[in-house]
């Protein structure tokens, strides 16, 4: 054996012992959080419910049902004057309604199809889209012809775009994509002000903590995580597991100190994020079917969820039990949403409808 591979093989021995020495620490080092985690895990939500009433009786009707778009209802969302819904299908059609008459104040076609995100700006002045095109693109709300005319393409992905919010403020949008990353964007000059990179699978969902600051905000994946995001730094401060298959939708408590999520695996799940874990689970033997979207009470007390056998599920968060069942729409229920106010639910399904509840 020559001399130089004796040392070779030594540096090799001594690497190896480094790395198993490492990967013990680790361990180590994991065992040492999860023990400070379950010191925080004293009570179950379900057991400190128990004291509280009941939900009696939730009186909840069908009052309206927005009709006019040919395809697949994929995303709705409300104006912040209360009144207003927007909506985005399969058919590349941007809708503006009037919630209480049920009129279409505005229609737009977009050059694509599947347009599988929209939202309203905070001044109720601008409304932001996209879907196949991969592009977030910002329409100002005037007449039609204007609106196609005055289109801006503020920002694009590698891949569709699911999910898009306006975070506080006119000038900003925030995005999530199929590309497993979201992204910041600034609307005036379409520059990438922040991208968000740690999903292993597409970004299916995102919403904004509720707080006036609002420098955080949730994600929802296919790789079955929620993480939560510092908006200044690009980077992950929390992330929570529990899902068997992709999380569809995610929604902060309006307390802003925990999240729900909605999965495929049929199962919504409530995690806290100053015990860093889910405390609760809403799921029956009886539903197996995936849920796509969910959505609080303004008092955080029930949660909402649209499933893929065409019902609303409400759910009591404090004692995990369902309060009622909506029936009404005719195929998958693929967006539900409170109105700013709390006063009406919104649901749009792959019926081609939307529908009011109150």
């Amino acid at each position: 054996m020559s001399e130089s591979a004796v040392p070779a093989s030594n540096a090799n021995a001594n690497a190896s012992e480094k790395m198993a020495c490492l990967v013990r620490e680790a361990e180590n080092l994991k065992s040492k959080l999860e023990e400070e985690r379950q010191k925080l895990n004293d009570v179950n939500l379900a057991n400190i419910a128990e004291r509280l009433e009941q939900i009696a009786y939730v009186n909840i009707k069908p009052r309206k049902v927005l009709k006019g778009h040919q395809a697949k209802v994929l995303c709705t969302d409300w104006s912040p004057d209360k009144r207003h819904i927007i909506s985005s299908s399969q058919d590349g059609r941007l809708i503006i309604w009037d919630a209480f008459t049920t009129n279409k104040e505005h229609a737009v076609t977009m050059p694509t199809t599947w347009i599988m995100a929209c939202a309203y700006a905070p001044s109720g002045n601008f409304v932001a889209c996209g879907g196949l095109d991969n592009k977030v693109t910002v329409y100002p709300i005037t007449s039609d012809e204007e609106m196609a005319a005055k289109k801006r393409t503020v920002g694009t992905h590698t891949s569709y775009m699911s999910c898009c919010i306006y975070p506080n403020s006119d000038q900003q949008i925030l995005t999530g994509s199929g590309d497993s990353t979201c992204a910041l964007w600034d609307v005036e000059s379409g520059q990438l002000l922040q991208s968000f990179h740690g999903h292993s699978g597409d970004v299916m969902a995102i919403d904004l903590a509720p707080n006036e600051t609002g420098n955080t905000f949730v994600s929802g994946s296919c790789d079955r995580m929620a993480f939560i995001w510092d908006m200044r730094s690009g980077h992950v401060v929390q992330s929570f597991e529990g899902h068997q298959s992709d999380v569809n939708s995610v929604k902060f408590h309006p307390c802003g100190d925990a999240i729900a999520t909605g999965s495929d695996d049929s199962s919504c799940r409530l995690y806290d994020m100053r015990a860093d874990r889910e405390v609760a689970v809403f799921a029956k033997e009886s539903i197996i079917f995936g849920v796509n979207s969910v959505d609080f009470s303004v008092s955080g007390r029930l949660l909402f969820a649209g499933y893929n056998d065409y019902t609303v599920n409400l759910w009591d968060t404090l004692k995990s039990e369902r309060v009622c069942l909506l029936y009404g729409h005719e195929n998958k229920v693929s967006c539900v949403q409170v109105s700013p106010d709390g006063t009406a639910l919104s649901t749009g399904s792959w019926d081609y409808t939307i529908r009011v509840w109150a």
